[in-house]
């Protein structure tokens, strides 16, 4: 039985537009609608939401990467259900909190929101998305070298929009909320550096959610900005992600996905920050692929969300590459701070490093952490590292840990570790036991807890920022819970 005859028996209008045309030659990394099993289509939230999505759309002609993206993600979210804690990616994540509120995609960018965002450190590239369009005005292109491109794929060169092209659709990682993105995506923003070009300066990409709805009202808006990132072969860059949204406790869903390409001997380092309002869902997909040599370094500090998860996946698909993974989650509020990464290696001598760290401070709060990293049969004297830390602070706050470690080749280097507590009472009596009373000694080190990742932020103005912001969450929750 076709897709469409099974449609109506469950009574699901399928918008006809969310049906790719088919093409004269077929594209091997395409999956057409009629190869999924009728059981597949069996989600009528599902459904609607990409109705939505498509309605939302601009009906002109888009760029061929861009229409490309969306016909591959609308055949993947029409196959996928909404999931559930019954699923193991999503068994100590609840995404309830999403679907059953009234989202609504935005269509455009607010009039109030025209000269927000932009960045006064003179050292910073600003690309700017507002509730996921990119913001062309406050673009400055005038400091980047000959070859680079900061900005929109509407305006790239046709050489830049090939290569793009050639990624598309060939990443392996995704779920459903990667589909959502690719689907409802108005733009694709696109850092381009060419081969041998090193940038001093990073490029700053701030993520600005301005439409909101309250808890009342069950409104969230939703908003699907989308950058693709090609380091070509020894050249090098850094860039800055800041996810930020209206102050207090406005309701939005910033659905983010960022893929990386880095060719062979080229380095990028990442430096990513969520700080949303205490209202809102943060669901944040970063994929790279890394070639021969090269070396991809995130460092990242989530504080913000109602619900927060990070999709981290990285794939080494040469030797001598390294991969270097530095996270900090806090939670101060009944949040939810989740990371799932998975690290595939896949070649000889290659160099992996992962610290993550959480602090939940508040007995509603939780913490995820669910790290994978695949050694296989050809990645031979890899030195691979994983570890995982989290702080309690209060008797009822939770967090969950499944840190994996799957070797499969002989000749490695390879460990794990995971450990869960409260501050440990000899640190505390070392400072006691040299004239600091309790309350200070305790805020020092719960301070100091997430500075070995904060500390590691490349650049001393967004290292500065994130610090006083951390500082200032932690104070203002011991205020509250005295």
């Amino acid at each position: 039985m076709s897709a469409l005859s099974f449609a109506p028996h469950l009574n699901i209008n399928i918008n006809p537009k969310l049906i790719p045309k088919p093409k004269s030659k077929p594209n091997k990394t395409r999956v057409s609608l009629q190869t999924f099993p009728p059981a597949t289509f069996s989600d009528p939230f599902v459904v609607q939401l990409a109705e939505s999505l498509e309605d939302s759309l601009p009906s002109s002609s888009q760029p061929l990467p861009l229409q490309k993206l969306r016909d591959f993600s609308s055949q993947t979210l029409l196959s996928t259900p909404w999931p559930s804690r019954k699923d193991e990616p999503f068994r100590f994540t609840d995404t309830s909190f999403i679907k059953s509120s009234q989202i609504e995609p935005v269509t455009r960018i607010s009039e109030s929101a025209t000269s927000l965002g932009i960045s006064d450190d003179p050292q910073f590239t600003n690309l700017v998305f507002v509730d996921g369009f990119i913001q062309k005005s406050g673009l400055n292109l005038s400091n980047l070298p000959d070859g680079v491109y900061v900005g929109s794929l509407l305006d790239v060169s046709d050489e830049i929009v090939k290569r793009v092209s050639e990624f598309i659709g060939e990443f392996q990682s995704g779920d459903l909320f990667w589909s959502i993105n690719g689907m409802g995506a108005p733009d694709l923003g696109v850092i381009y550096v060419p081969a041998g070009c090193k940038l001093e300066n990073p490029i700053y990409l701030r993520y600005l959610s301005v439409e909101g709805g309250n808890e009342e009202s069950k409104k969230l808006p939703v908003s699907n900005p989308r950058v693709f990132v090609l380091v070509e072969e020894g050249a090098e860059v850094g860039i800055i992600e800041e996810f930020v949204g209206n102050e207090g406790n406005d309701c939005y869903w910033a659905n983010s996905v960022l893929e990386v390409v880095i060719g062979k001997g080229g380095k990028l380092k990442h430096s990513y920050v969520q700080n949303q309002s205490f209202g809102a869902a943060h669901i944040k997909w970063t994929a790279v692929m890394q070639e021969t040599a090269s070396t991809y370094e995130l460092v990242e500090v989530s504080t913000g969300g109602k619900l927060s998860r990070h999709n981290l996946h990285v794939q080494q698909l040469g030797p001598e590459t390294v991969t270097e993974l530095s996270s900090f989650h806090l939670s101060v509020t009944n949040q939810t701070q989740d990371l799932h990464s998975r690290l595939v290696l896949d070649h000889p001598r290659g160099y992996s490093r992962q610290l993550h760290k959480c602090i939940v401070a508040h007995s509603a709060g939780q913490a995820v952490f669910d790290g994978n990293v695949k050694v296989n049969r050809y990645a031979q004297q890899t030195d691979a590292g994983q570890l995982t830390r989290s702080l309690l602070l209060e008797p009822r706050a939770t967090v969950n840990v499944k840190p994996n470690l799957q070797i499969i080749a002989d000749d490695v280097k390879c460990s794990h570790g995971a450990a869960i507590s409260d501050l440990e009472e000899s640190q505390l009596f070392y400072f006691q036991a040299r004239g600091i009373d309790l309350e200070t000694a305790r805020k020092a080190l719960v301070v100091s807890f997430g500075a070995e990742v904060i500390g590691q932020f490349p650049y001393p103005s967004l290292r500065n920022q994130v610090e006083s912001h951390v500082k200032e969450l932690l104070e203002t929750k011991h205020e509250s819970s005295s």
